[in-house]
């Protein structure tokens, strides 16, 4: 096995470990140079460092999504924190009160918007 299938056959595990069944992994057939980089190099090699949790970076996710106001980002990663057992919904809505008060109201307004989605999504299992 080459280094690069190594690092592929580790970002993958890694993006199925931070992303369950929130986001599928792309098939490798057909994927694109951005993908294949991201799977290599952020998988493999950022999120994988034991530095810091998945939970930890998930958590600094959430603060640049909720800077940035993109509902996107915030949704998949709140989906994919509470899938992994990572936050409860109380610690969830934590996370959004405190946000709101560095973010502003009218991104933190984007934030409360999708955290009620989810937490009503995921309260219906």
């Amino acid at each position: 096995m080459s280094h690069s299938d190594e690092r592929r056959d580790r970002g993958e595990a890694m993006f199925g470990k931070i992303y369950g069944d929130v986001v599928p992994l792309p098939p490798r057939e057909g994927r694109s140079d951005y993908v294949t980089n991201t799977i290599e190099q952020l998988f493999a090699e950022v999120w994988s460092r034991d530095i810091l949790s998945v939970r930890d970076r998930r958590l600094m996710i959430f603060g640049v999504a909720a800077t940035l106001g993109d509902a996107g980002i915030l949704e998949i990663q709140l989906r994919a924190a509470l899938a992994n057992g990572e936050l409860t919904p109380e610690q969830a809505e934590e996370v959004a009160v405190f946000l709101v008060h560095y973010v502003g109201h009218p991104r933190g307004s984007t934030l409360l918007g999708v955290l009620r989605k989810v937490l009503d999504d995921h309260k219906q299992g």
